[in-house]
């Protein structure tokens, strides 16, 4: 549940901003822009947005989610290379992932996509990387 959801929305206050923004389903990347920039703007108000305005910026952030996730959809990508990218990003070398895996040959294999990384080792490599052990199952 948001934020909004809590509190009372004003139906006149908020039908102001909506005719002000004139949200609908995106299906330009014109309209995408637009509303992006809409949502920085009520952003920006940070904790000074009002419950229509906080409204307003979540209806707005779904209607762009949903063209986004349709036109520039994320390939999923494969443990080993999820791990191989984080590594570049760090500038980090396969022996850095010594303490995770303890041997040289299992780091070689599990970057080279040969071995699999199981549960316990992807938990290692969350707590090191501060992301989410699913990237490596």
């Amino acid at each position: 549940m948001t934020a909004a959801a809590n509190v009372e929305i004003d139906p006149r206050r908020y039908g102001r901003l909506l005719v002000r923004v004139l949200p609908a389903v995106v299906k330009t990347e014109e309209e995408n822009e637009r509303l992006l920039a809409e949502i920085e703007r009520l952003m920006d108000k940070g904790e000074t947005a009002s419950p229509e305005e906080l409204a307003l910026l979540e209806l707005v952030s779904r209607l762009v989610e949903d063209f986004e996730e349709e036109h520039y959809p994320i390939p999923e990508a494969e443990p080993h290379a999820v791990l191989r990218h984080l590594m570049e990003q760090r500038d980090m070398q396969p022996k850095d992932l010594l303490p995770v895996f303890s041997s040289r040959g299992y780091v070689s294999q599990v970057l080279s996509g040969k071995r699999g990384i199981s549960k316990e080792k992807a938990k290692k490599l969350a707590a090191l990387f501060h992301v989410s052990p699913e990237l490596f199952i």
